[in-house]
């Protein structure tokens, strides 16, 4: 079963066309943002709509570059 909620470092490299380790810095300052807000984290996703709502990709865009 594929779980949408969340973007894997993988899926955020691509997205952004950058390296894997700069994905994972990414996804790591996202985490540690909602972390603060309260929100319960995964560690290597981040929430989907929470990248969208901070980066300037929107839902369609992200199945564009995929």
């Amino acid at each position: 079963m594929e779980n949408n909620a969340f973007m894997r470092v993988d899926e955020v490299a691509q997205v952004l066309s950058v390296s894997k380790s700069y994905a994972y810095k990414l996804v790591q300052k996202l985490n540690a943002e909602l972390k603060e807000m309260g929100y319960l984290t995964i560690s290597g996703r981040v929430s989907k709509q929470y990248f969208i709502e901070k980066t300037c990709y929107n839902e369609q865009k992200i199945k564009e570059r995929k």
